[in-house]
């Protein structure tokens, strides 16, 4: 099982006084294969997971930790298209999903083509 880096996602900053200016988000960086045995990564309730699949469908199952506030423990499933499936799944509540460590618990019905990368809002937002 692999622990991913979390990537922060900002929007920009701006200047006190000056016209605010975003580049938007940047979601550049290089995704990693996903792992075998499954992939975690560190949460801090403000974290999205890219799942991005370039071969045959396949479902992405995130393990949850505790019951939801409906008393609750279900794994959220999510399904990736074939051949251009590019999905962001989360944000994923701490109290809910994170393991013992703080991370988020990923498997993959397949991993074949499959890449990932965790993100994170940053604090500023909107600057």
């Amino acid at each position: 099982m692999a622990i991913l880096a979390v990537s922060t996602l900002n929007f920009g900053t701006r200047a006190g006084g000056a016209t605010p200016k975003y580049a938007g988000v940047d979601a550049t960086g290089a995704l990693t294969a996903a792992d075998v045995a499954g992939d975690v990564f560190p949460n801090d309730g403000r974290t999205f997971f890219r799942v991005k699949n370039g071969g045959s469908a396949i479902t992405v199952t995130i393990t949850a930790q505790k019951p939801s506030d409906q008393g609750l423990l279900e794994h959220p499933v999510f399904d990736v298209g074939a051949t251009t499936g590019d999905k962001w799944l989360g944000p994923f509540p701490a109290a809910e999903f994170n393991d013992v460590n703080g991370r988020v618990v990923v498997a993959y019905s397949s991993i074949t083509t499959v890449t990932v990368r965790p993100y994170s809002l940053g604090e500023r937002g909107r600057g």
